[in-house]
């Protein structure tokens, strides 16, 4: 059968450095970092006193008061992602049959920060039994799914995708299978993260995983610097509205690319660490370039899923150089984590983002706060130090990665 061609037409963004798809990507250009001291709660004896927090935002800007209060943080940024993404790509049911739009939202955790209060209570309290009625369902990850579901009407295929930090990419790709077989015509797909929390900080502090730069949180997301100590943890969410080509064209849509291709693997090596050669991540990029149809001299920008850890980085990196060959030294690479700090489940999302964006305008955004050259890079490639740079492109290839080994990639082309 012929596969049906997938194309982006609408975008919403709620991150640390903007709450809107403007605002994010402005603050891209700009360098802007979203990291500071945490005022989720008081972090004064964690090892991690900063993170990047979602600022300035009230989920009754776009949510009931009431029902603000029946919903976790995790929900309350789904929510106000989907509905600029909505708003942009001009759906109604006057125009699009709501049977046949379907929703795949991710989140690697869930609702954290709800658990969390919930225990507390239960444990501080005198054994009594007494629970929020809304504890469940704000908790469970696949809520955000059914929840924008119900909001808008959308009646297509419906769930969620966890895999760690790779799970909105999933999730992209997932909904672009779907749509290719003809299963709908249009899928919200994106995820949402708040685990900005007493558990969130101390259980990855646990693991060593964060940078603890207290002295400069601004400038302790350092992708690739000699210095780099690990990731910060970021929050927000990221929504794309992915839709067949002709349904797209039918209705006279505002097409922003084409989602041309997908890859998942998976290390099969360890639970957190990243495979020493890189092996599940290079197959992930072949694997990327065969379902677009695609050729790595086609490709113009990597946007890395680049964390800042002392591990992860190189590892990656190396992947792309297997993976292209002499074509590294012609891209341009960059993480944007440098910036909105980690997202976690909704990182694919909002990178993705990034990159569309990327190569609408023919800007690449920059891998901030870069100090000192790490020997373990070769100088030759263009990690796109401290400022944004511009150069045309054609097509952008988006990489995100799992605890558990999960890999994920998307590629994103002009549209020809």
């Amino acid at each position: 059968m012929t596969l049906k061609r997938v194309v982006v037409t609408g975008l919403g963004a709620l991150t640390p450095i903007g709450n809107s798809v403007q605002e994010y990507w402005d603050g891209l250009v700009a360098g802007k970092s979203g990291a500071d001291f945490i005022t989720r709660f008081d972090a004064a004896k964690f090892k991690t006193k900063f993170a990047c927090e979602v600022k300035n935002f009230d989920p009754a800007s776009v949510i009931d008061k009431k029902e603000v209060r029946r919903m976790d943080a995790f929900l309350h940024y789904a929510i106000a992602a989907v509905e600029e993404a909505v708003q942009d790509a001009k759906i109604s049911r006057e125009i699009v049959d709501y049977r046949r739009v379907g929703v795949l939202w991710a989140s690697g955790i869930g609702g954290i920060k709800t658990f969390e209060e919930e225990v507390t209570n239960f444990v501080k309290g005198d054994g009594t039994p007494r629970f929020n009625p809304f504890f469940i369902p704000k908790m469970i990850s696949d809520i955000a799914a059914g929840m924008i579901s119900i909001r808008y009407g959308f009646m297509g295929p419906n769930f969620a995708i966890v895999s760690a930090c790779a799970s909105s990419t999933h999730a992209l790709i997932t909904a672009l299978d779907i749509i290719r077989l003809g299963r709908a015509d249009m899928v919200v797909a994106g995820g949402s993260e708040a685990a900005v929390t007493a558990p969130g900080i101390g259980g990855f502090n646990a693991m060593k995983a964060l940078s603890e730069r207290n002295d400069s949180p601004q400038t302790a997301s350092r992708p690739f610097d000699l210095d780099r100590d690990g990731f910060v943890l970021g929050e927000g969410a990221g929504a794309i509205i992915l839709e067949e080509y002709e349904h797209a064209v039918k209705r006279g849509a505002k097409i922003y690319a084409e989602l041309a291709g997908g890859g998942m693997t998976a290390d099969a090596y360890h639970m957190t660490a990243p495979h020493p050669e890189g092996l599940g991540v290079t197959l992930v990029m072949h694997e990327a370039l065969k379902d677009a149809k695609m050729n790595t001299g086609d490709i113009d920008y990597v946007n890395v899923h680049g964390t800042s850890t002392p591990i992860g980085d190189p590892q990656e990196v190396l992947a792309i150089q297997n993976v292209f060959g002499e074509h590294a030294y012609n891209l341009n690479i960059s993480s944007t984590k440098s910036m909105t700090g980690h997202l976690l489940g909704a990182a694919g999302a909002i990178e993705a983002i990034a990159s569309i964006l990327a190569l609408q305008y023919g800007i690449v955004p920059p891998t901030i706060n870069h100090f000192t050259d790490d020997p373990a890079f070769d100088p030759k490639l263009n990690l796109t130090f401290n400022k944004a740079q511009t150069r045309e492109m054609n097509a952008v290839l988006s990489n995100t990665f799992g605890f558990g080994g999960h890999n994920a990639s998307v590629i994103f082309k002009k549209l020809g």
